[in-house]
């Protein structure tokens, strides 16, 4: 060391100690704190086994004393204190006795001080043997008893590797920095006291990316297992320690809580998916979504400037054909624009039903097994059972009473609207075939539930099925079914049989009666001829020989339970019963309520076809069974899906759901042929526009497959609503319906139901529920008024799912026993179907379907959503309904006649979408719009598709010559088009063949039906004429060896074949005189040739099924179709002639031709 320099530094290192004069020069190294000196120790980049070469510099600063700064002992500082005491006192004392304590907040007082001076008088002093570290005391080991610290302050190892590894490395004496002192070893060089390696704090290697070395943990020893990693289960059992309790891990013989111990008998009920939603909104990807509306744009800008161009540049050859081809293109463009726009949002939706069944069905505070799920009514709708085959709505109640949904929360109802005897022991039948049916499907899972459906499948029965028993249980359930059906298909003529035998029994007890009172025998007696039941009564509903007060339109009101309301708990046999074909243990037995129900017609009334026909059944379910849902299903659309109910309630019962009017189901049909000619499945409608509409307010109400809300059915309002204000419905403005309004002048029209709390009722409430349903709106049935407040509670959310300004209701609430019906709830429901019942009601008109339209299904779902209401498509993985379609090329125009009839009336009427309330969506409104207007675009089609031919007949065409801007705005058109369609294509994954046939079916169905409805509305509109239709037949199913598809070759020809089959013809003879004519012309114009046969192959590529379908099985052409065309053809000619006389005369030819 150097003498001369007064300060002296001992630097000790991994490779020794060296003693260093401050004044001596030493190479600059980077240096950074070290734990183990609390900022003493540096870390020099040498190379080592951290960061590439570190290596550990303790060193010590020694200052001299001076006169100023004399350094005193531990030993001595004590002796002079204590000395310092017994003369001068305490000066604590000093500090009480002439300190003012004025108290306060947070401030000390002369009482707390006095207490505080006693404690310190109480303290004896530690050993020295002992660490001085308060709280702590460990002994000092004999290599520790030197302080580790200069100023002298004992402390143990761990508590001293405890200050070291804070972070802070002070002492908890000198409260500086520990100085550790040193001892010379043998070697005379000096060491750190701390000489267990194993003890010191070893720093983490610094990461690259510069983390800070004080954020990193240290890797320290175990003290208790030096030579080997901690072992944590180890630990846990010797010390008898526990995670403690909660939803990770629950104790099994309790845990201990400060110091006593908790017993559970059981773990509470620990579920994440409790709180999740029951449903989820998945939007369509914004790779193919944003395209799509930038597609739209760009079309909508090349139709501007497609039109601006064809207006500013007429055809001077052809005024009249350029002017009809602008007026049919910009009507087009519009009529794009209206289908368009509701496209902008379309999104998919899933339901996770594990969340449904855990929060409604049975747990273990519910012994009893009852379900808290609310209850459904269905409808089934029929009115002929010669054109709906009592066999096809036998299997689709089968498929309803088989449901994976709680038993004594299902109802069936069947409405029989022609009153038939077939369908009422039809119904008989299918009672007793579910006795064995049923219990069937819920032991093996079948799927689908309809029994004609599950035995006519290709696939093998046995996929996913376990019990040994199945196969010899499905072969006696086949046989079982195949009797099903022979008594079933047999029904008509053994009723007729038995009738017959009963007339004829009648006549003769009649005239022996009037020989008794002395009649002649040759007299005849006049017997009605009467439709007898099985039991020898005769029938109360239409008899067959159609006698007075017995007919389809006169006839009285029949309400039959066919299957009484079951119990609330499971019924399950013990024992076999050899009786039964299948063994029955440990299945559920119990048979949902069916009923049967035919409303009461007679002369002078007006019964409104199906929509009166549901709303009798609604009146009647609310007093037998009063489900707070309604499923409407049609008699061939039968439950493909056994879970399709708990995918619907999924909905409804979610967070936000008391604001769903009805979920709406797509409709998949079967029977349809491979090729899908007419566009059956309208998949284009289903997947595309129905998904689009879900994105806005919902989808629309299409007659069949849709759950409704009850009291939405009532005419209510929601509980909450939207106003939309300014441009497109920007401003919304949302506001509570809880209460009644008053004093404003929609009272007469706004219908809001009062919230009645169970508990919290006041008389207030009470008399504004009387109010809101008096008879004028309801008619005078108590029974039915009573239990609207029931099905609106039964209806709302729990209290857990409830949203602002909401009522809610307990959850458990439903889960109780059905009230049983007695005879007077039997009468009442009669009475409400009587005819007279809806005399000066609301019926109809605000209340239940309404009336006034073919399709009452729009608009009804149109006055819902126009009330604020919103509905939900439902689109299941596997398909939730499944029905038939006409294949029939007359049954699918007679159809699609029907549907464009009702739009131009909802048109016509004030249920246009122009009138609509401010709580609709403005591309809502358009959507309802365009379904008032597309049939009125089948003038324009019309007209368009004759232009090619008119063109080629003439020689002239829509432009006078075929400029480059005209080719090129024409192809940006079609090809944004067809990027549009391969878009739709995409996020709603139909096909490309669906897609073309729509187009296809599109042009069929506005060049035929589409125009004759649109005079039939006028007609309807005008003159009042009232229009008629006939239902479409219901295929039955094929027979073994029969053609399923028969019915698609057959030709039945209707007036509305003949604009089509004109069309056709019209445009194959022009293109046959164009091409003559450009061919033999001295100065021959090609490109009008092109344009004109261009349009034309247009044209036919689209008519193409619709000739198809004029040529039968064998390509043979009915007789009707060559008269057609030849009187067509005639015309035509004569029309050319007159237009294009020989001589180019047409006075001349005016004046000479005379007809024969």
């Amino acid at each position: 060391m150097e003498r001369d320099s007064p300060v002296r530094i001992t630097v000790s290192s991994s490779g020794g100690l060296r003693n260093v004069a401050l004044s001596s020069p030493v190479r600059r190294v980077s240096i950074s704190n070290s734990p183990l000196s609390g900022g003493e120790v540096r870390r020099l980049s040498l190379g080592g086994r951290y960061g590439g070469g570190d290596e550990y510099v303790a060193y010590t600063v020694h200052i001299p004393p001076t006169p100023d700064h004399q350094f005193v002992s531990n030993s001595q500082n004590s002796q002079n204190s204590s000395e310092y005491s017994k003369i001068h006192g305490n000066p604590n004392e000093n500090r009480i006795k002439d300190t003012v304590f004025t108290g306060g907040f947070n401030s000390e007082t002369r009482a707390h001080a006095r207490r505080m001076k006693s404690v310190e008088e109480m303290i004896v002093p530690k050993s020295k043997l002992l660490c001085q570290v308060d709280g702590c005391d460990e002994k000092l080991l004999d290599k520790s008893e030197k302080s580790q610290c200069e100023c002298g302050f004992r402390i143990c190892d761990d508590c001293y590797t405890d200050y070291c590894s804070n972070g802070k490395g002070v002492c908890p004496g000198c409260k500086e920095p520990f100085h550790e002192s040193y001892e010379e070893d043998d070697e005379g060089d000096l060491q750190p006291m701390m000489s267990e390696e194993k003890d010191t704090v070893n720093p983490l290697r610094k990461n690259r990316g510069g983390v800070r070395l004080e954020n990193n943990f240290s890797l320290v020893r175990s003290f208790k297992a030096p030579n080997q990693d901690f072992d944590h289960t180890r630990w846990l059992f010797e010390t008898n320690g526990t995670y403690g309790f909660g939803n990770a891990v629950w104790p099994r013989e309790g845990c201990h809580r400060g110091g006593e111990k908790y017993e559970y008998e059981n773990p509470p009920m620990f579920n994440a998916r409790r709180n999740r939603p029951l449903t989820r909104k998945v939007g369509i990807s914004a790779a193919i979504l944003s395209p799509y509306r930038l597609l739209i744009v760009i079309r909508l800008a090349a139709l501007g400037l497609f039109l601006t161009w064809r207006i500013s540049h007429p055809n001077h050859e052809a005024v009249w054909l350029w002017l009809m081809s602008v007026i049919c293109e910009v009507w087009f463009a519009f009529s794009w624009l209206l289908d368009q726009l509701p496209k902008l949002c379309p999104v998919t939706r899933s339901t996770d039903l594990a969340v449904l069944k855990e929060r409604f069905e049975p747990t273990q505070n519910n012994p009893k097994g009852l379900s808290d799920l609310p209850g459904i009514d269905i409808f089934v709708s029929t009115a002929d059972a010669e054109k709906e085959p009592p066999l096809v709505t036998a299997n689709t109640i089968l498929s309803i009473l088989a449901v994976d949904y709680p038993v004594d929360k299902i109802a069936c109802y069947l409405s029989d609207d022609g009153g038939s005897l077939v369908t009422f022991e039809a119904l008989a039948v299918v009672a007793s075939f579910a006795r064995t049916w049923v219990p069937f499907c819920r032991k093996h899972e079948i799927e689908p539930r309809n029994p004609e459906a599950y035995f006519s499948q290709k696939g093998d029965p046995l996929k996913n099925k376990r019990r040994v028993d199945f196969v010899r249980e499905r072969r006696k359930v086949k046989r079982e079914y195949d009797e099903f059906k022979v008594r079933i298909n047999a029904l008509p003529e053994t009723i007729r049989r038995r009738s017959d035998a009963c007339n004829a029994r009648e006549e003769l007890l009649a005239k022996k009666k009037q020989m008794e009172i002395g009649g002649r025998v040759s007299e005849s007696v006049k017997v009605p001829t009467a439709t007898w039941m099985s039991d020898g009564n005769t029938w109360h509903g239409t008899w067959f020989s159609g006698e007075e007060d017995h007919s389809r339109g006169n006839h009285a009101g029949i309400i039959q339970l066919m299957l009484a309301p079951p119990g609330p708990e499971c019924a399950y046999k013990t024992e076999k019963d050899p009786e039964d074909l299948i063994d029955t243990r440990n299945v559920d037995t119990r048979l949902p309520m069916l009923v049967y129900v035919s409303r009461e017609k007679r002369p002078g009334f007006d019964h409104n076809k199906k929509a009166g026909a549901m709303n009798a059944l609604v009146r009647a379910s609310a007093i037998m069974s009063n489900g707070s849902f309604i499923l409407n299903l049609d008699c061939d659309h039968y439950i493909y899906n056994s879970l399709a109910l708990r995918e619907g309630m999924c909905f409804m019962l979610d967070r936000g759901g008391d604001k769903i009017c009805y979920v709406q189901f797509p409709q998949r049909f079967e029977g349809i042929d491979p090729s899908d000619r007419y566009a059956n499945h309208n998949t284009v409608f289903f997947d595309v526009s129905m998904r689009a509409l879900d994105g806005l307010q919902g989808p629309m109400y299409v007659g069949t497959g849709c759950i409704f809300r009850r009291i939405a059915l009532y005419g209510f309002s929601p509980p909450r609503a939207t106003e939309h204000h300014g441009w497109f419905g920007g401003r919304k403005i949302k506001f509570s319906l809880k209460k009644l309004k008053k004093n404003k002048a929609e009272d007469d029209t706004e219908m809001i139901m009062p919230i009645v709390d169970d508990q919290n009722g006041n008389s207030e409430e009470g008399d504004e529920l009387k109010e809101a349903l008096i008879p004028e709106r309801f008619g005078d049935s108590s029974y039915l008024i009573d239990s609207i407040a029931v099905a609106e509670f039964g209806g709302r959310l729990i209290h857990e799912l409830r949203g602002k300004e909401s009522h809610g209701r307990p959850s458990g609430s439903l889960a109780a026993q059905r009230e049983p019906i007695d005879r007077a709830a039997i009468e009442e429901a009669i009475k409400v179907v009587t005819c007279f019942y809806e005399d000066k009601t609301e019926w109809g008109k605000r209340v239940g379907w309404i009336y006034g339209s073919i399709t009452e299904d729009v608009v009804t779902g149109y006055r819902m959503h126009n009330r604020g209401w919103r509905s939900v498509y439902c689109v299941t993985k596997r398909d939730a309904f499944r029905g038939t379609a006409p294949i029939n090329l007359t049954d699918r125009l007679i159809q699609v006649l029907r549907w464009a009839t009702g739009s131009v009336e909802i048109f016509f009427s004030k249920n246009n979408a122009l009138f609509a309330s401010r709580r609709m969506k403005f591309l809502q409104r358009i959507a309802y719009f365009n379904v008032g207007m597309y049939p009125f675009t089948s003038i324009f089609l019309l007209a368009y598709c004759i232009l090619p031919a008119l063109s080629l007949f003439s020689g002239k065409f829509i432009v006078q010559s075929l400029n480059v801007t005209f080719l090129v705005l024409l192809l940006a058109i079609t090809v944004t088009l067809s990027m549009l369609a391969l878009l739709e294509i995409r996020w709603s994954k139909i096909t490309l063949h669906d897609w073309w046939r729509n187009e296809q079916f599109w042009l069929i169905g506005g060049t035929s039906a589409h125009p004759v409805a649109v005079i039939q509305g006028l007609l309807k509109v005008i003159a009042g004429i009232d229009i008629s239709f006939t239902l479409t037949s219901k295929p039955a199913a094929a027979d073994d060896g029969e053609d399923e598809f028969a019915e698609l070759y057959e030709f039945r020809f209707t007036m509305l074949m003949i604009p089509p089959v004109t069309i056709i013809l019209m445009n194959v003879a022009a293109i046959a005189v164009g091409v003559f004519r450009t061919a033999y012309s001295p100065f021959p114009e090609w490109s009008k040739l092109l344009g004109g046969v261009f349009f034309s192959f247009w044209v036919l590529s689209h008519l193409y099924p619709f000739a198809k379908g004029l040529m039968g099985r064998r390509g043979k052409i009915s007789t009707i179709v060559y008269l057609w065309s030849m009187l067509i053809c005639i015309v035509v000619s004569l029309i050319f002639l007159y237009v294009h006389p020989p001589d180019g005369s047409r006075t001349q030819s005016m004046m000479q031709f005379r007809f024969p």
